[in-house]
């Protein structure tokens, strides 16, 4: 057993400049986090795994999700990590950030939301359990909708908009508040919001309301 727990050892620290190097690369566009499949990826053998989260190299953050030790945290890493748990079997993300969520990246309303609203494919599915914090809406987005902010996909702010109304969840005073801040921001322009007016007619409010 000692032998056993020597060898283990060796192997978790042999090679580890490069394997770190690799993975430190990974976790630099993530914010700190990385998957397992990450981890093997860069070269650390699984039965190394335990050795690393014992002497807190990894903290374990999620089913399958892991910290580096001492990686400075930035604005939003909850985004990222529940981002990650979004991941099919190709390890690719399908979450996008979307409704209120998205409202706040955006910074686009007063709206503090206590779950995080992403949206994912029809198809999607987990073999783990949904965590609480996860408000999970089902639609096919098209890649013009969406955005890159913190390192996660998000969708734009005119479609978040128009997710809102549709989701009839919010006061009206808090969607003319995103519009008036999108448009103000320079992130919907007055043309497009002309364009959907006639579906959604909440947005048919006077300029000086905007």
């Amino acid at each position: 057993m000692h032998n056993t727990s020597k060898n283990l050892r060796y192997c978790a620290m042999s090679n580890n400049t490069k394997s770190y190097q690799k993975l430190f690369q990974t976790v630099s566009l993530q914010d700190g986090y990385f998957t397992t499949k990450q981890a093997i990826d860069a070269g650390y053998k699984t039965n190394t795994h335990s050795y690393h989260i014992k002497t807190g190299n990894w903290i374990r953050e999620h089913r399958g999700i892991y910290r580096l030790k001492n990686y400075p945290s930035g604005e939003r890493p909850d985004l990222m990590l529940w981002y990650l748990w979004s991941r099919n079997r190709n390890e690719e993300a399908q979450g996008v950030y979307s409704h209120e969520t998205a409202l706040a990246i955006h910074d686009i309303s007063d709206v503090n939301p206590d779950k995080l609203h992403m949206t994912v494919p029809k198809n999607f599915r987990r073999n783990s359990a949904k965590p609480d914090i996860i408000k999970l809406h089902l639609s096919t987005l098209k890649s013009n909708e969406v955005d890159y902010i913190h390192g996660v996909r998000v969708t734009k702010p005119l479609k978040t908009i128009v997710d809102i109304i549709k989701d009839e969840k919010l006061t009206d005073d808090l969607i003319k508040q995103a519009v008036f801040e999108a448009t103000n921001k320079g992130m919907i322009s007055k043309d497009a919001l002309e364009k959907i007016k006639r579906d959604y007619p909440i947005l048919n409010i006077e300029d000086r309301n905007l």
